[in-house]
């Protein structure tokens, strides 16, 4: 874990990337470039009125990680100052810098305005949740003119561990999100990344739920024969019927 939630060392430069890793970018790149409503649901919920905009947003489904690569980078790339909690480990700057590239913005200028930080287990993710993330938000806050906007990719994977025990697991959980909480009253935005997962198992089934509970918004996202879909689950306080199917919305 980058206990010190640093611009991430990784610089991309013309020729730098690995043949693997660029035809990995590509396929990504491909991919979400077909998730058109996604760059318009980005829009309505950061660009609109800050007294209009819900603070707690999940999304969850398939692709889920390199959406929140994607969605770092659109963030990124309208000028916001973007913090990211990892705990899937799977954020992908070279999605990033494909951003760039499109938007014709250097990636390195891209990637200095996100702050990533990364977390292997339940303990070193509440740590950052509760304690890094409010000293980078008190320092951001004081060189930016806007709120900055936190990502939290895989906020519950950490917690999955079956070798910790529940007795330890909900606690750290409950605590880390009661920070989050305090941040989001303070009008920082956060925006959850949750990749799929088996519900099989009681753990799984009670954080997707708490999760979901916590969250203003819910979309979910999967990849069908026809097309992506993305589609609002739960809607916030304006009770709203937007709904995003294949490309269009629907009211």
């Amino acid at each position: 874990m980058d206990d010190r939630l640093r611009t991430p060392l990784i610089r991309l430069r013309s020729g730098q990337a690995s043949s693997e890793l660029q035809t990995a970018e590509t396929i990504d790149s491909d991919r979400l470039r077909t998730i058109s409503p996604l760059d318009e649901i980005l829009s309505i919920i950061t660009l609109s009125g800050p007294s209009a905009l819900p603070k707690k947003i999940l999304f969850r489904g398939e692709g889920i990680e390199g959406i929140a690569s994607y969605a770092a980078g659109w963030m990124a790339g309208h000028g916001m100052d973007v913090i990211v909690l990892d705990g899937a480990n799977r954020f992908n700057p070279y999605l990033v810098s494909s951003f760039a590239r499109r938007a014709l913005v250097a990636p390195e200028a891209m990637l200095k305005k996100i702050r990533i930080a990364r977390a292997f287990t339940c303990y070193q993710m509440a740590t950052l949740m509760e304690e890094r993330l409010v000293v980078l938000v008190e320092a951001m806050d004081a060189s930016s003119l806007q709120k900055e906007r936190v990502i939290l990719l895989g906020p519950i994977t950490p917690f999955l561990d079956e070798e910790v025990p529940d007795r330890e697991v909900r606690p750290l959980l409950e605590r880390a999100l009661k920070k989050v909480e305090e941040l989001v009253m303070g009008g920082v935005p956060f925006f959850l990344f949750q990749s799929s997962l088996s519900l099989r198992s009681q753990r799984t089934s009670f954080m997707m739920k708490r999760l979901s509970d916590f969250s203003d918004l819910v979309w979910r996202i999967s990849f069908e024969d026809e097309g992506p879909k993305v589609i609002l689950e739960k809607r916030w306080e304006l009770k709203t019927s937007l709904k995003i199917v294949n490309g269009k919305i629907e009211s």
